[in-house]
Order: C-alpha cells, then sequence, then structure tokens
C-alpha cells in the first residue's frame, strides 16, 4: 500500500512540474537568431553553402543538357558515311550540341588517317569533355569535408568562451555567463554539418550524373570504330 501510494505522488510530480516548465520555458527560435548566435563562423558556412548550391544547379543543368541524345543521331552518321558524304556528317555534329557529337566529329575530322590515330584523337576529347563536365565537383567536394571543420572550430571557439567566462566569473557563475559560449559551439557544428552533408550529397549525385554521359560517350565512341571498321562493300 505504502509503495504504491509513493509511485503514484511520483508519476504525478513530473507531470505537473513538466507542464509549468513548458508553460515558463515555451519561446520561439528563428534561423536568423541561430546565426546570429553563430558568429562569424556562421557567416563563412553561409557563403560555402550559396557557393555549394549554386555548384549544383549549374552543373545539374549542364549534365542535363551534355546527357540529351537524339536516338537517330548515330545511325544518320552511319548512313552519311556509307554515302560518302562526309562533310554533311560533319555539319550534323556540329548542329549538335553535346559531348558526343563533338567527339564523333573529331573523328569524323580524322578519316582516311590509320584507325588507332582515329581512337587516340576521339579518347583525347573524350577526356576533355569530361574535365569540362567536372567543373566545380572538387569544390563542392571541399566544402562537403570542410564545412563540418569549420563548424567544429566554432565549437571549439563556443568552449574556450564558456571556460574563459568561467574562469573570469570566479565563485559567481551564473547559467547565463556559460550559455553564450556553448550556444556559439552548438550552433556552429549544427551549421557546419548542414552545409556538409548537403554539400555531400549534392557532389555525389553530380558524380553519378558524370558517370552516365561517360558511359554513353564511351558506347558511342566504340560504335563509331566499329563503323569504321566494317568492310567495304
Amino acid at each position: 500500500m505504502f509503495l504504491a501510494t509513493f509511485l503514484q505522488i511520483t508519476m504525478n510530480q513530473p507531470q505537473a512540474g513538466e507542464k509549468a516548465t513548458t508553460e515558463a520555458t515555451e519561446v520561439t527560435l528563428s534561423a536568423l537568431d541561430m546565426a546570429i548566435k553563430g558568429g562569424w563562423i556562421m557567416i563563412v558556412l553561409a557563403f560555402l553553402f550559396v557557393i555549394a548550391v549554386y555548384i549544383f544547379f549549374e552543373r545539374y543543368r549542364t549534365l542535363r543538357n551534355a546527357a540529351k541524345e537524339d536516338i537517330n543521331f548515330m545511325n544518320r552518321i552511319k548512313d552519311y558515311i556509307h554515302e560518302g558524304k562526309v562533310e554533311s556528317a560533319s555539319a550534323l555534329c556540329q548542329s549538335t550540341d553535346n559531348p558526343i557529337s563533338r567527339m564523333i566529329e573529331k573523328g569524323i575530322s580524322r578519316l582516311g588517317r590509320p584507325l588507332n590515330d582515329i581512337n587516340t584523337t576521339i579518347e583525347t576529347i573524350g577526356n576533355l569533355e569530361i574535365a569540362k563536365m567536372e567543373t566545380g565537383l572538387p569544390t563542392l567536394a571541399t566544402i562537403s569535408g570542410g564545412a563540418p571543420m569549420i563548424g567544429f572550430l566554432g565549437t571549439v571557439i563556443g568552449m574556450i568562451r564558456a571556460f574563459y567566462d568561467m574562469a573570469n566569473a570566479g565563485n559567481n557563475i551564473d547559467v547565463q555567463l556559460l550559455a553564450g559560449g556553448i550556444y556559439t559551439a552548438m550552433v556552429t557544428t549544427v551549421g557546419g554539418l548542414i552545409v556538409g552533408i548537403i554539400a555531400y550529397f549534392a557532389y555525389n549525385y553530380l558524380v553519378a550524373r558524370v558517370e552516365k554521359v561517360v558511359h554513353k560517350m564511351e558506347a558511342r565512341t566504340t560504335e563509331f570504330m566499329d563503323l569504321l571498321n566494317e568492310p567495304v562493300n
């Protein structure tokens, strides 16, 4: 009986206290308030975030255009080559703006030379096109790894500030006195992780898009070289 009464009192008291605490500490916290509390570290993180977002959308649009391909492109090239219309094949490549057409155009311009020379030329152009598509990706990868480190730097600075205030306070230590440094430490950590995670996923997504375009380039290169290796009737 005594144990049951004690448990009932124990269970009821936190509920009342929790309700009172909830009513007393109900406050709103906006992203702007968090950024201000984070200090100059948050400005750096915001700058990195803007760069990461810009690179992602700019590369996304570029890779989307690079992945577009006319399903009849290689068939028309094949017909032109068989009919001896080299200039028409070259004009078709010039009117098509994607890495595959530029590779094929370069190969067409080398017709009459040994096949190994043509293949080497196409591979060189392909490597240049891949380098163009990967523009900005190293920066995005750097942001994905560097932003959390910058956030942790803010964490260390915030904790140093908290311990410094604690040392200067002597015996008059107050929670409000330490709150500023700890707040800075936690906010910068969250900010760095958010920017780093977003940049990390954006980088891997763009890398996957580049790989898809590269696979198409390799397939069309093989198809073009097979076309040149076909016996002449």
